[in-house]
């Protein structure tokens, strides 16, 4: 009995220990997101530089800088499940290492293949990473106010590695070569892993059932070939390519494949009754519409200020801060507005400030008007921030504790498939509004106009080579017929904005505060911890 009491006290201690230190444990986690989030875009300032040096052709290129938010994507499902399965932090710690290998391997890579190779070992790491930071964080913060705060400055520190990113790689390659925006990620993997394996909780699921590796591995695939052939769809490729759809229809039917498989299983890899609940599943389709909208602005909003008002890349990161700052401080917020307005009135008003914000946009011109910008940005990043804050949050609250990991996967997910389908949809919608106003400019010829009408760039490259009053109506044209395209993106982005809103009207009417117990994992036998095939 004695022996049972003094078992039973130290587990206490333990727990104790763990919750005192809640804080600490955040910071670890924060400093896990933010080298993801300032990975997936520090390479894009050093593009120019990677392509001088190692000279990748087109493909290697275009591969060079998708792969890691592919791989990534692809794989959060299978890591957020193993976490489950084997402990959240063993699959986070060994996501920090293979994060500072293949960093170390990224800097040093002498040709394209040794980078693209770097960058898909980047994305698994970062698959490892993400769903575990948000599964531990479910775990170290039971009561649901301290959670909501918790998981606000989460939201803001990644919208501060978003931001970042392009900041950090510009300043790198101004004094060193490309390789260090890679080689600045090895000293904060050294110190977070030992700090991590110190100061982290493990936790597991509750460890029913063998693993479902081919249900992991459909997922993977499937998850792969949509975000790929959706990649495709953003990057200009016709509809109708091979490339394209073949990647869509085999990764669609493997994701069906996948949902078939884990209703009929009796311990499912992903328990899909958690779409049954409202604040769950409204909450994930919120998270696409949100990031769909984000993505597609932002890249659509740097071509504007970059070719149609002249700006250089610094310029253009810098006027895009706004939104970050907009950004943090509604995730700061966040968790008091939760308390004092509830998920519903939170998210829908976040989506109707957000579409306000867009459709205050359309008054941009072709000259610059800083005040307009400055006030439609700082609009659409507290009201974006605010949405994905309310819908992270009612996800994570909803699901429960012992599918945390896959709850996250799913989160995470949604995000990154909002984002690809964000690119994808709004460039259609920005070219097919683009290309007819090029059509019949006088003294161009159809190919001219034709080949203009690819985009802005490409426009500006054809009126370069015809000069004269040709190129001048031709340049002139294009920028206008590229406002025009705008304005119609950002309206039919304020609709979909309009359609979250009515889809918040889901999620619960108040903030649910019960406290949740917080138990250790009990230990597993080997029959538990078997793996299924």
């Amino acid at each position: 009995m004695s022996g049972t009491t003094t078992a039973g006290a130290a587990l206490r201690r333990r727990a104790a220990g763990a919750g005192a230190n809640r804080w600490v444990v955040l910071v670890v986690l924060c400093v896990s997101l933010l080298l993801v989030a300032v990975d997936a875009t520090v390479l894009h300032v050093a593009v120019p530089a990677v392509t001088e040096d190692l000279k990748p052709g087109g493909m290697e290129l275009l591969w060079i800088v998708d792969v890691y938010p592919l791989v990534c994507a692809s794989l959060l499902i299978l890591f957020g499940t193993l976490g489950d399965r084997i402990g959240r932090r063993r699959v986070l710690l060994l996501g920090y290492a293979l994060f500072g290998v293949a960093s170390g391997l990224a800097a040093l890579a002498d040709t394209a293949h040794v980078l693209i190779v770097a960058r898909a070992l980047l994305g698994v790491g970062g698959a490892m990473i993400m769903p575990a930071t948000l599964s531990i964080l479910r775990q170290v913060f039971p009561d649901r106010r301290e959670r909501a705060l918790a998981i606000g400055i989460w939201s803001a520190v990644a919208a501060v590695g978003a931001a970042v990113g392009p900041l950090l790689g510009g300043f790198l390659l101004e004094h060193f070569w490309w390789g260090s925006v890679f080689l600045v990620n090895i000293p904060l993997m050294l110190v977070s892993l030992p700090v991590g394996r110190l100061l982290l909780p493990e936790s597991k699921g509750d460890g029913k059932g063998p693993w479902d590796v081919v249900g992991a591995l459909m997922a993977a695939a499937g998850l792969f070939g949509v975000v790929l052939g959706v990649k495709r769809l953003g990057s200009g490729e016709s509809v109708g390519s091979l490339l394209t759809v073949l990647p869509l229809v085999v990764g669609a039917g493997l994701l069906a494949g996948f949902v078939r498989r884990q209703r009929r299983r009796t311990y499912p890899l992903v328990d899909l009754r958690m779409f049954a609940r409202p604040a769950f599943s409204t909450s994930v389709g919120c998270i696409v519409l949100a990031m769909l909208a984000l993505v597609g602005l932002e890249l659509i909003a740097a071509q504007y200020l970059q070719l149609v008002l002249g700006l250089s890349p610094l310029e253009t990161g810098l006027r895009l801060l706004p939104l970050t700052f907009a950004a943090m401080a509604a995730g700061l917020a966040g968790a008091r507005m939760l308390r004092r307005f509830g998920p519903r009135r939170m998210v829908c008003a976040g989506f109707c400030l957000t579409a306000f914000a867009v459709v205050l946009l359309t008054a941009l011109g072709r000259t610059d008007d800083c005040a307009l910008m400055l006030s439609g940005f700082v609009l659409l990043g507290f009201g974006l921030e605010t949405t994905l804050f309310g819908a992270y949050e009612s996800m994570l609250s909803e699901a429960p504790q012992e599918q945390a990991g896959g709850a996250a996967a799913i989160g995470e997910t949604s995000y990154q498939l909002g984002a690809g389908i964000g690119i994808a949809l709004l460039g259609t919608v920005m070219n097919a509004a683009y290309a007819p106003g090029l059509s019949g400019v006088a003294g161009v010829p159809a190919s001219a106009s034709s080949s203009a009408g690819h985009s802005l760039g490409e426009a500006y490259e054809v009126a370069a080579q015809l000069g004269g009053s040709a190129g001048a109506a031709l340049r002139h044209a294009a920028r206008d017929a590229f406002v025009h395209g705008l304005h119609v993106t950002l309206l039919v982005s304020a609709g979909l904005l309009l359609l979250g809103a009515a889809m918040a009207l889901r999620l619960p009417r108040v903030m649910q505060c019960e406290s949740e117990s917080v138990e250790l994992p009990a230990p597993r036998d080997a029959a538990d911890s078997r793996v299924s095939v």
